[in-house]
């Protein structure tokens, strides 16, 4: 019986190459919109779906104000999308969809679940 060849890796490698290619869009238009309520935030990763109909941004940020940063934001998602099609070469813009990255407060906890463990720890040993 034949082998069924598998484009797996390719499909991955080219989803991968889409994801890079639209974090690096969207975080230069990002530099060119001056407006005080995006502060300092920045675009971590993207995350396309299989059909490229969706697309995930994730940000981060060093205030607090989240729910302020997403609706700031989304004001801007046609400029984003009319820069993604102006520089990408892909036959459908995706629709964005703006998160917070969940790993930088997962990481902010594992270190302060560190920290107490650090201060708990007895000093005989």
């Amino acid at each position: 019986m034949a082998r069924r060849r598998s484009n797996r890796t390719r499909e991955y490698q080219r989803s991968a190459r889409l994801n890079e290619l639209l974090r690096e869009i969207i975080a230069e238009e990002l530099e060119r919109i001056e407006d005080d309520r995006l502060g300092w935030v920045s675009v971590v990763s993207v995350e396309v779906d299989n059909e490229l109909t969706k697309a995930r941004v994730f940000l981060s940020l060093l205030e607090d104000d989240e729910e302020e940063l997403i609706k700031a934001i989304t004001e801007y998602r046609g400029r984003f999308r009319r820069a993604i099609g102006q520089s990408a070469r892909i036959r459908r813009v995706p629709d964005l969809v703006f998160q917070i990255d969940p790993s930088i407060e997962s990481g902010n906890r594992i270190d302060q679940i560190l920290a107490e463990l650090d201060i708990a720890e007895p000093e005989g040993e």
